[in-house]
């Protein structure tokens, strides 16, 4: 199959759409668990949003990439849906966190 890069970023845009819609959907999924199980989270997501925001030209606070992400302000997600951790998963994450800058953050 080849696609032409303006279908790429179509269809990558669809996907980002589709994963930030189920992560806002599923609040019952606490962020340490994303993170021990998969590396990433939604704060991740949105420092990559930020990211990509700022590497094509535009200016954008953590607050505003985390609104996009979860479809309201972070602390009024926290609010609804944040646990506290427990200690197991405290210490996998700790065990498991990026070491390096490179990794997300």
């Amino acid at each position: 199959m080849s696609l032409s890069r303006e279908q790429e970023i179509e269809i990558e845009a669809a996907v980002f759409r589709r994963l930030r819609d189920h992560l806002r959907a599923r609040g019952d999924v606490q962020n340490i668990d994303l993170m021990n199980l998969a590396g990433f989270c939604r704060n991740c997501l949105s420092n990559w949003y930020r990211d990509a925001a700022e590497a094509s030209g535009e200016t954008m606070s953590k607050e505003a990439s985390r609104e996009i992400v979860y479809g309201m302000p972070y602390d009024e997600w926290r609010a609804l849906h944040q646990k506290e951790a427990g200690d197991d998963k405290l210490a996998a994450f700790e065990q498991n966190r990026p070491k390096d800058e490179s990794e997300p953050r």
